[in-house]
């Protein structure tokens, strides 16, 4: 008698078409088929499944920002007030500079980055966060180096 794997919870053939994927997205469903010694039409149906589920939440190529002329990067952390945290998180992640909100704890709520052309981009972008409603105060870290930057996950 096989054990079921419960439902959402991807299994070692799921995650062995995840790694393929992370390492590769481009990859067919018949390459991965041969590499992983199971029908295509397996890995199709597995591959269909995990994006319905939001395992595979999409595919998208990794673009150097620098090369394509966002050379400024910030971190941004914000207090805001308690009970409209997620009005202003949904507003922050509406805005195109910004690449990521995180509602983390401690002394601020909200850390975001964001990506800019210039400096007069960034000013710009700043003096507009003040404005948001329920935002108390920012403090902004600009980046100078990145020594790693990786948002992929290895299953």
């Amino acid at each position: 008698m096989s054990i079921q794997q419960p439902k959402g919870i991807p299994d070692e053939l799921d995650l062995k078409i995840m790694r393929l994927l992370g390492e590769d997205a481009r990859k067919s469903y018949r390459e991965i088929a041969e590499e992983l010694q199971v029908a295509p039409g397996t890995i199709y149906s597995r591959t269909r499944k995990l994006m319905e589920e939001k395992i595979i939440k999409a595919y998208v190529p990794v673009i150097d920002p620098s090369k394509v002329g966002f050379d400024l990067s910030a971190m941004i952390l914000i207090q805001a007030e308690g009970k409209h945290l997620r009005e202003v998180e949904e507003e922050l992640a509406r805005m195109e500079e910004v690449y990521y909100v995180y509602d983390i704890t401690g002394d601020f709520d909200i850390a975001v980055g964001a990506r800019f052309r210039n400096r007069g981009e960034m000013d710009k972008f700043l003096k507009s966060l003040l404005k948001i409603p329920y935002v108390r105060r920012t403090v902004t870290n600009v980046v100078l180096n990145v020594v790693k930057e990786d948002f992929s996950v290895k299953v």
